[in-house]
Order: C-alpha cells, then structure tokens, then sequence
C-alpha cells in the first residue's frame, strides 16, 4: 500500500483544490458496507487530513467534511440493509465472507443502539453495523440520531490528530519542540500500552496497576513540566493561529459544561441519581471518583501555583496546574464509561473507555483553545482523574466485582445526564464569549 498511498498523497499535494472531495470521499467508504473493510480508510484519513491541517483547510471545515461523509456512508449502508433484509448476505464480498455481516449481527443483537455507538469506533464493525440496524428494521429517526451523535465522536477522533500534525508540520515552532512532543507522547503509548494488555489479559490488579501508572507519570509531569515549556508554547502558539469566530462559539459552549460550578452540580446529579436507583456500590464509586478528584486537583493548584497563559483578554485569576476542567471532565466520563461497561468483555469496557474519553477531551482541549490553560495543565488533569478514578474502582471492587446497572437505571440516568450538559453548555453563553474573547 505504501507506493500507492505515496502518490495518492503527492497527487492531493500538487492539487489540494480537491483535499475537501477526498476527505468527504474517504470518509463516506470507510463507514461504507463492505468497502469499509476492504479500504485502508483509517490510514488515508490519517494522510489526507495532515495534507488539510498542512493550510489548505480549517479543522472545522475538515472535521465538518469528515462528519459529513461518515454520515453517508452510514446512511446508505442503512438503506441497503432496510431495502434487501437477509438477501443482502449473497452480494459479492459477503458470500465469500459470511463473517463479516455474522460478527455484526450478533453484536447488535446482544447491544442494540449501544452497538452502534461504540461500535463506530471498532475498524471490522463499523462499516457493518449500520448495514444490520437496517436489516433488522431500526427506526429511522432512531437511527439518525445514534448515527449523528457517533459520527461526530467518530470525525475527532479519526481526523483531528492528522489534522493537528499537518498544523503543527507547518508552522515555525520553539526549538525543542518536538523532542519534548516526543517523550510526553511516547510517555501517553506506554501508559497507554501497559494499561490496555493488563486489561485485556484480565489481569487481577489491572485497576490498580492502571491507578499506579497514571499517578506516577502524573508525578513525572509535576516535576518535569518546567522543562517543557517549548511544547507548551508551541501548542498554544499553534492553537491560537488557528482560531476561528465561529468554532470560538463552540468551544465556549464547551467549556462551560467543565466550569466547576457545573460539574458540581452534574456530579451531585448523577451521585443522586445512583442512590435514589438504589445502586449503591454505584452510587460510592461515582461520588468518590469525583469527590477526590476535585479535592486533590484544588490542592495541587495551590502546591504548584502555575500561571496560566497570557491570551485572555481578562485573564483568569486562579491557578492552572492540573486543569480543573479536564480533570472533573474525565472524571465524570470516566466513571460513567466504567459503569456502562461492567459485565462486559474486555475490549467492550475499553472501547466504552475510549468513548467517555472523547467528550472529557473535547471539555480539555477547549481550555487549550480558549487560551485559559498550557496543554501540559490537561494532561495532568487527565492523569488525575485517570488516576483517581481506577484508584476508587479498585477499592470498590475489593470485596466483589461491581455488578452491571441494569437497563432501565441507565434509561434515567443517561438522559438527565446530556440534558444537564446541554443546559450547561448554554447558560450564561453571552457572558461566556466576552470573558474568552480572544
């Protein structure tokens, strides 16, 4: 595939009037039936968007393209499966592989709706799901919605780190830039490395080696963040040179469902919630998660007193080490991510991991955005809550393993949940744009 990517990407160089065509184009077959596993879309996405991020497009305009395209091809895979039913299993391709469509088959009809969100981000699924919700008859207003709400995780999470490298490939940064780039990253794929294999040999003490991990590399940051300072600056500088008047609305949006007045009142919710469910190992776990990471990101705020970045026009008063933000963010997701993936296989709790990531990173990256905090404030953010959070599982899971909440539990909680976060997010939003005005 090399020579063939080689000149698929110089040829997109020498005309980059048609980067948006083959963006929406690639996207639209990886979420394709059939096509989405034959094509190496998660790879062409990847060198297509660093070419978009390189300055012949914006992130919006890139990710907007991405969102657009995926939603096609889920769409048309839907159509084919609502149009054909069983039939659809002689077309070429499934006839010679009957288990592509029988591996999809049986994870929706084991998951459901919930199939299809995490599914979305699971390469042998993805293209497969959608094709099956139709051959079963999924409502379609139903579907829509699921697949509106997963493309848009599915588009960041595909196509904003090609975009950010081609940004950041482009633009002049601080010398030492990119070997510090290098050790945090390097740092994040060992971490991240080590935690996924204990998880998924089932290891007995994976919660906790994952706890030990997290706080030790966040220890490692504690002490070393003076000495990134040009991958700090860098960021920022990048960031900034990218902003745009109407993503700035968005991630005031945003960041305000982070603002700690809010996640307070989401994590009393939610711990209320649990109890009033009678879930009561649920119920411990969730409020611990937050109620400690709160306390020791606020002590470590004052222990460090780190500056936050000049870019605000009314600059903010508090400290910025670890970000208040993203560590109540993944927090919250992070404990709602491991109640939903209890009683399940182990690439099913991480795959349900993975998608609670997506929007505490959103809240996280924002902060960045917005110019109120250095990326390596996120990351501790992170780290903490990451932290914290596999700590008070393990301690909960001592005596026992948690239990699974039953179905009927999460059809409360999850929507009082994106209720309360939209509220959130629009409360007080004039407000909001003048004090991140730019």
């Amino acid at each position: 595939m090399g020579p063939w990517l080689d000149s698929l990407t110089a040829w997109l160089t020498s005309n980059p009037q048609w980067l948006a065509v083959a963006i929406f184009i690639v996207a639209c077959v990886e979420c394709l039936a059939i096509a989405g596993i034959i094509v190496p879309g998660t790879v062409l996405l990847f060198a297509i968007a660093v070419l978009a991020g390189n300055g012949a497009l914006s992130l919006g305009e890139t990710l907007l393209l991405g969102f657009c395209g995926g939603l096609l091809g889920d769409l048309v895979s839907y159509l084919l499966g609502r149009r054909f039913h069983q039939s659809i299993r002689r077309l070429p391709g499934l006839r010679q592989n009957p288990q592509w469509i029988n591996g999809a088959e049986t994870y929706f009809q084991r998951y459901g709706i919930a199939s299809l969100l995490v599914g979305r981000f699971i390469g042998p699924l993805r293209p497969m799901l959608p094709m099956v919700a139709g051959m079963f008859d999924m409502p379609f207003a139903r579907f829509v919605a699921v697949s509106l709400l997963a493309g848009a995780g599915w588009s960041v999470a595909y196509l904003l780190p090609g975009w950010a490298t081609g940004a950041a490939i482009r633009l002049p940064l601080p010398q030492g830039f990119w070997p510090q780039a290098g050790l945090v990253v390097g740092s994040l794929a060992l971490l991240l490395g080590l935690s996924i294999n204990s998880s998924l040999r089932q290891h007995r003490r994976a919660t906790l080696l994952m706890s030990g991990l997290s706080l030790l590399m966040l220890a490692g940051l504690f002490i070393g963040y003076p000495h990134l300072t040009q991958l700090d600056q860098g960021l920022v500088a990048l960031v900034q040179e990218h902003r745009d008047p109407a993503l700035d609305r968005i991630m005031v949006m945003v960041t305000q469902v982070g603002e700690f007045r809010a996640m307070f009142i989401i994590s009393a919710v939610l711990t209320l919630l649990l109890l009033a469910l009678r879930q009561w190992r649920h119920a411990v776990f969730a409020g611990a998660t937050l109620l400690f990471t709160a306390l020791a990101n606020t002590a470590c705020k004052h222990l460090f007193a780190r500056v936050r970045p000049e870019v605000l026009s009314d600059p903010l008063t508090s400290f910025s080490m670890p970000s208040g933000h993203s560590s109540g963010a993944f927090a919250l997701f992070l404990a709602l991510a491991v109640l939903a993936g209890r009683g399940q296989p182990p690439r099913m709790r991480l795959t349900w991991l993975l998608l609670g990531c997506l929007p505490a990173a959103a809240i996280a990256l924002s902060r960045v955005y917005l110019g109120a905090h250095w990326p390596t404030d996120i990351l501790a953010g992170a780290l903490l809550a990451a932290g914290v959070c596999a700590a008070s599982l393990t301690l909960v899971q001592w005596p026992a393993p948690l239990k699974p909440m039953p179905a009927k539990a999460w059809w409360l909680v999850l929507p009082v949940m994106l209720l309360m976060c939209g509220f959130m997010a629009v409360r007080h939003l004039p407000h909001a744009l003048l004090r991140y005005a730019y």
